[in-house]
C-alpha cells in the first residue's frame, strides 16, 4: 500500500537564502515517520514564470507545459509542508505566484508551515493562512516558527550547522509531522461539480 506523500514545498528563491537549509533540516525531521512519505520541492529548481495561463486556474484549462508539470507534481500530494521566510512583514512573491498558478490540486489537503525570521515568520504565515485557506486547504493549528537570531550565522550569512543550530526547534517539528499525520489520514471533503 502506497504513504500518502506530503511536498515540503521551499517558498524562497532568493540567492543566498537559508530557506533551504531550513527545509532540508525539517526533512531530516520526517525520516523517522512512517505512516508518510515526504518530498522536497524547491521552487528555485522549478523556474515558474509570474501567472501566464490565459485561463483562470479553476478551470483548470492549462496551457503551458510548466503548468501541467506543476499541476501534476501538486496534485501527487495529499498534502503539504510551506517553508518560508519573513520578507518586510510578508512572505515571498515566488510562493504567492506558485500557489495562485493552481487550484483545484490544493483544495481539501492539509497544509503546515515551517516559517522564519527575526520574528519568528509569523505575519508570512498569518497571510499564508489567508491564501490557502482560499484555496480550500487545511491549514494546520501546529507551526514550526524559527526565530532567527545573529549567532546563528557564519560569515557569508549562512546557517552554522542547522542540526546543531535548529536542534532547539526539533520538538516543535516533530509535533508538526504527527499533526500533518492524523490530518492527511482524514478522507477529503469531495465538492459536487456543477
Amino acid at each position: 500500500m502506497n504513504k500518502p506523500k506530503v511536498i515540503i514545498i521551499v517558498g524562497s528563491t532568493r540567492p543566498g537564502r537559508i530557506g533551504r537549509a531550513v527545509a532540508d533540516w525539517f526533512y531530516a525531521q520526517t525520516m523517522s515517520q512512517a505512516d508518510l512519505e515526504f518530498e522536497l520541492v524547491d521552487l528555485a529548481d522549478w523556474n515558474l514564470p509570474f501567472l501566464d495561463e490565459p485561463v483562470p486556474p479553476k478551470a483548470s484549462m492549462y496551457q503551458h507545459d510548466h503548468t501541467k508539470r506543476w499541476s501534476a507534481k501538486i496534485a501527487s500530494a495529499a498534502g503539504y509542508i510551506l517553508v518560508t521566510p519573513e520578507y518586510n512583514h510578508g512572505y515571498p512573491a515566488a510562493l504567492k505566484n506558485a500557489l495562485d498558478f493552481l487550484y483545484h490540486e490544493w483544495a481539501n489537503k492539509p497544509v503546515g508551515f515551517v516559517s522564519y525570521g527575526w520574528g519568528g515568520g509569523q505575519m508570512a504565515v498569518a497571510q499564508l493562512t489567508q491564501v490557502v485557506t482560499e484555496l480550500r486547504m487545511r491549514p494546520l493549528a501546529k507551526h514550526t516558527t524559527i526565530f532567527i537570531q545573529p549567532d546563528m550565522f557564519d560569515e557569508r550569512h549562512q546557517l552554522l550547522d542547522p542540526a546543531t543550530t535548529l536542534a532547539r526547534y526539533a520538538n516543535n517539528a516533530q509535533e508538526l509531522v504527527r499533526a500533518l499525520t492524523v490530518a492527511s489520514q482524514k478522507e477529503p471533503l469531495h465538492e459536487a461539480i456543477v
